[in-house]
């Protein structure tokens, strides 16, 4: 073989391994991303897919009402029948209405669980538990002091309510559902009584549990139910722990 020809096929064999070596990694790197675009598309077609992931902000406006419970009536006290001089307010239980606001803390129970929302709850609570006819308390006591002005009222309407503020841990599961359960493992609670008690204090403190799940609906729009029991430290010289059953609007934002 000549030392041309033997020149020639050296170099054609050169640059057929510099094309090779060229053409690997280039043929690798057009894999790799085409495997990351493949990765990217089929995250965001499964994200459109999400029946919530459209609404999925968290905060949320709510609006509640209900069922509402006390586990002891208040009757035969000064201030709710005058200890039934002429009836009593021996009724325990009666609806609520209330409204609140979820916050989100964190969208993965910071990094102990995936789809599961730690929310801080503000709520506000009114209840109402009786209402009957009985001896008013101020105007008949006032009279019976001897005073002038005041006379004996047998047959007023008094109501038993109670004021609840309270802020709380919400756990939320389900991310990306329409339907989403929850619970509250424990809250704190700041009641005010009505009437006073027979200590003269309307002031209480507690804590309470619940368990709840909320349904999408449309858009932003939620209907939801919950259940809570709330345990109250007896400030008041009552007792004044209640349970609550009912529904909520909610709307996110």
């Amino acid at each position: 073989m000549s030392k041309g020809r033997c020149v020639t096929r050296i170099s054609v064999l050169a640059w057929f391994v510099v094309g090779v070596l060229w053409a690997v990694p280039e043929a690798g790197l057009a894999q790799v991303l085409s495997v990351d675009e493949r990765l990217e598309r089929l995250e965001q077609k499964t994200l459109s897919q999400s029946p919530g992931a459209e609404q999925e902000s968290g905060n949320m406006v709510f609006f509640r009402g209900g069922w509402a419970g006390l586990v002891n009536d208040r009757s035969n006290e000064v201030e709710t029948d005058v200890f039934g001089l002429s009836g009593v307010n021996d009724n325990n239980t009666g609806y609520y209405i209330g409204a609140g606001l979820d916050l989100v803390l964190t969208k993965n129970l910071w990094g102990m669980m995936s789809n599961t929302w730690a929310l801080g709850e503000i709520g506000v609570e009114f209840k109402r538990f009786d209402s009957e006819k009985v001896t008013q308390a101020v105007p008949s006591t006032c009279s019976l002091a001897g005073v002038p002005t005041c006379t004996v009222e047998t047959q007023k309407k008094v109501q038993i309510t109670m004021l609840t503020v309270n802020v709380a841990p919400k756990i939320m599961f389900m991310e990306g559902s329409r339907f989403r359960p929850w619970i509250i493992p424990v809250g704190l609670d700041f009641h005010v009584i009505s009437p006073p008690s027979n200590d003269t204090t309307v002031l209480d403190i507690g804590v309470q549990f619940a368990v709840g799940a909320q349904y999408r609906i449309w858009k932003a729009i939620h209907l939801g139910v919950d259940g809570r029991f709330h345990l109250a430290t007896g400030q008041t010289d009552t007792t004044n722990n209640f349970g609550t059953a009912g529904a909520y609007l909610g709307i996110a934002f």
